[in-house]
């Protein structure tokens, strides 16, 4: 990376900062809508699975995939604010020198809450309108993925916001919106199609099976999403943002 990207994130991540400082609502909004983005995606991948999963399962898999991405392409051309992508700008913004690390932590602080906003509101909207029969579908597969072991649910996590933060970090980078789109679209299916974990993502799962998948373990969510956040934000801020920072050239 040269100086001139370095500047992009730096500058993205003063910009997160004061917009939080100067006008709470607007961000918190922002937020929230980022919510609905995520929402929107884990809704068209989850019936796209659901369609698929009698006749072909693997080709399920692979298309909810590549129609996740659509929650990273909306954040990035509408604009919102996603706690995972904010763990890359604002935690390069901080090894920059450029924001402080208590910026940092109020800007992932609020995303998160605002996200979770969003992920709730949106996916008790979806169950409400009937949720396109994806209920056996949803109770096919949240028992596993809350067995996931520990070790490997956080490393599955580390793995997922590296490819999350990629596609943000190529939103921030490149100039062409085709570019943009296509680089999105394949990191977002990178990680959906391995199964990584997503902390946001999961709390629409995990709304959504509450609602309609009974007997679900309130206990074994919450240790899941203490364990993916966690992952989600040594991916984002350490895997990889930064080394992007130190092979940065200076000015």
């Amino acid at each position: 990376m040269n100086y001139e990207d370095v500047q992009k994130f730096s500058n993205a991540a003063i910009g997160k900062a004061k917009l939080l400082e100067n006008s709470f609502g607007k961000y918190f909004l922002r937020a929230v809508m980022a919510g609905f983005f995520i929402t929107v995606a884990m809704i068209f991948s989850n019936v796209v699975g659901n369609i698929f999963k009698e006749s072909d399962p693997a080709m399920g898999k692979f298309l909810g995939g590549f129609v996740f991405a659509i929650a990273v392409l909306l954040i990035v051309f509408i604009g919102s604010e996603l706690f995972t992508g904010n763990n890359l700008v604002m935690a390069f913004g901080a090894y920059d020198g450029k924001v402080t690390w208590g910026q940092v932590g109020k800007v992932w602080i609020v995303s998160y809450i605002g996200n979770f906003v969003g992920c709730v509101i949106f996916s008790l909207i979806f169950v409400g309108a009937g949720a396109s029969g994806t209920a056996d579908y949803f109770a096919g597969f949240i028992g596993n993925k809350l067995a996931i072991p520990p070790v490997e649910m956080f490393l599955r996590a580390v793995l997922c916001n590296f490819f999350v933060c990629l596609a943000v970090a190529c939103g921030v980078k490149l100039k062409s919106e085709s570019a943009k789109f296509c680089m999105i679209c394949m990191c977002i299916a990178g990680f959906v199609i391995s199964g990584f974990e997503h902390c946001i993502a999961n709390m629409s799962i995990f709304t959504t099976c509450l609602c309609l998948v009974p007997g679900v373990s309130v206990g074994a969510m919450l240790k899941s999403m203490v364990i993916v956040t966690l992952g989600n934000m040594v991916g984002g801020a350490v895997l990889l943002a930064l080394p992007l920072r130190k092979m940065s050239a200076d000015q």
